[in-house]
């Protein structure tokens, strides 16, 4: 397809040039210590420690530099429904995203199944021909859940943080942005093996920021197709177009590096990882927030993703951001 390619954000501040650690890691597969080492907490730091606060100050939000990045950030999300903000994480604390999601890799729930881009279960008899949800994609990728991910994790820590998330509100356009109520999706580490991928499909939550720990040998990028749906209006023959492979003029592609973090809205944008290939895994943690507070993912989608739901997954969903089939 002749997929266009999407300008990275290239916010630099004073302090452009920073190192990016080597990354290594071992396939998912060889976990014999690393479940032990993932209870062991890692020592206390600062989130200056470990994001970079020259060029990305969370805690000065009267700063020119803050002003600087968040107007950047607009920018590009208007411009291309999608901002990445590169060397977010400092490089030499690279390694240590890396060693943590390690730790809690062998912890993904892994399951391979057949999806549709909606990850619904409705019946064929009730589509029209040809509508997007009657096509069926192979979905072999993991994740592990946040109930899994130990609080003193830098993303964990990242998640919470008070001034990350304004940041991010601020980037949005938002008054704020609120931790999703759901105890397994707010924050997870989806992990891609060799020869897998993460399929066409929609997020339940409105906004998606991740950032990518750990970069395969190849493969794993990231297409997506900002805004092919609305609030209010499914568009399922764009959807089938794009997934026709006629939907080139509506898909972007990024490709992302360790420490780079990216914001989207995955709620609208139908969007995929690319297969991965080699013997190192790509791990990406994401960050889930909504507009509204009380959002929780249903239970069906949550038991595809984690095999498993809480009593909060079997109470009534009553917020809900829009009507639309998923």
């Amino acid at each position: 397809m002749d997929i266009h390619a999407v300008a990275r954000f290239e916010y630099r501040g004073d302090n452009a040039d920073r190192e990016r650690s080597a990354v290594n890691t071992v396939p998912v597969a060889e976990t014999e210590s690393t479940l032990n080492s993932s209870r062991e907490p890692h020592p206390e730091f600062d989130l200056s420690d470990i994001v970079d606060t020259e060029r990305y100050p969370l805690g000065n939000r009267c700063g020119r530099m803050w002003s600087d990045a968040v107007a950047h950030a607009r920018d590009a999300l208007a411009a291309d429904g999608c901002a990445v903000l590169p060397g977010f994480v400092r490089g030499y604390r690279l390694d240590r995203l890396r060693a943590e999601g390690r730790d809690v890799a062998p912890r993904a729930y892994v399951e391979t199944r057949t999806v549709n881009v909606y990850n619904t279960e409705a019946p064929e008899e009730f589509l029209p021909p040809g509508h997007p949800a009657r096509v069926r994609f192979e979905r072999g990728n993991a994740f592990v859940a946040r109930d899994h991910i130990p609080d003193t994790a830098a993303i964990h820590r990242l998640y919470s943080d008070a001034g990350f998330q304004a940041f991010l509100a601020a980037c949005f356009g938002l008054p704020e942005l609120h931790e999703l109520a759901d105890p397994l999706a707010g924050l997870c580490l989806n992990v891609v093996t060799d020869g897998r991928s993460h399929p066409w499909h929609f997020d339940t939550n409105e906004f998606a920021i991740s950032l990518l720990t750990q970069a395969p040998e190849s493969g794993g990028e990231f297409e997506y197709c900002p805004d092919i749906r609305s609030a209010g209006a499914e568009n399922p023959d764009d959807v089938a177009m794009v997934l026709d492979g006629r939907g080139e003029h509506l898909t972007r592609r990024i490709s992302l590096r360790p420490g780079d973090l990216q914001l989207f809205r995955g709620r609208y944008a139908l969007h995929r990882v690319t297969e991965v290939s080699g013997p190192v895994d790509r791990h990406s943690a994401i960050f889930s927030y909504s507009e509204r507070p009380g959002v929780v993912g249903s239970p069906a989608r949550t038991r595809q993703l984690f095999g498993r739901v809480t009593d909060v997954h079997a109470r009534p969903r009553d917020v809900r951001v829009d009507e639309l089939m998923d």
